[in-house]
């Protein structure tokens, strides 16, 4: 019989948020890193290509990817925010109601789940705003700084994928958030109406919310 011990609820809403953050950051990194060799020159980049190829420098490449992922969710949080309680709004008029609508899905460990991957999406897509739209901008100073062959027409299908994965990651994220905000409403509103009142609405022909992700 296996002694492995299943995984916690906790720990495993650490391990994906702890993915979520170290994706967002190696992207960003990896911005940064075109940043680089675009300031540097072809010169300067190929000299340094050895070192940034070592062990040490991957090691603290990964490092610098996660603490800049958190430093870019909480940035893009804050620049979405006004767009997000706009969203928010249009299910709960005003923060208690939305609090108590968590603080009752709580109670069910099988929604908090699907409530979670979610916003691990929710996370990701809101990142990779940031970064497409720098990957956009690394990518196009690269190919100027560079001698490249169709130089003209590698920039425009960079700076024309690099928008469409930025709205495309933009209307992803728009989707899933207000989506979760309609179905967190409709399942409390199905867990806290009284039996009577949901009977009563199914006589009328009202339909009946369910709590099924």
């Amino acid at each position: 019989m296996s002694s492995a011990q299943p995984e916690t609820p906790a720990l495993a809403a650490a391990t994906a948020m702890f993915v979520e953050v170290l994706v967002v950051g190696i992207g960003f990194v990896t911005g940064l890193a075109l940043l680089a060799a675009a300031a540097a020159g072809p010169e300067t980049a190929a000299k340094a290509a050895p070192v940034a190829g070592s062990t040490p420098a991957a090691g603290a490449g990964l490092a610098a990817a996660y603490a800049l992922g958190i430093l870019v969710d909480r940035a893009a949080d804050k620049a979405l925010a006004p767009i997000r309680r706009r969203l928010r709004q249009v299910s709960f008029p005003s923060d208690s109601t939305y609090a108590q609508a968590r603080l009752t899905l709580a109670t069910l460990p099988s929604l908090v789940a699907l409530a979670d991957y979610a916003r691990s999406r929710m996370r990701i897509c809101r990142g990779w705003i940031i970064n497409s739209a720098l990957l956009t901008l690394a990518g196009d100073l690269v190919l100027l700084r560079y001698d490249i062959g169709h130089r003209a027409l590698l920039m425009a299908l960079t700076t024309a994928v690099g928008l469409a994965l930025t709205a495309g990651f933009y209307l992803a994220w728009h989707t899933i958030t207000a989506t979760g905000y309609t179905k967190l409403a409709l399942q409390t509103t199905a867990l806290t109406t009284p039996p009577a009142a949901l009977a009563q609405q199914n006589q009328t022909g009202t339909v009946t919310p369910t709590a099924s992700g």
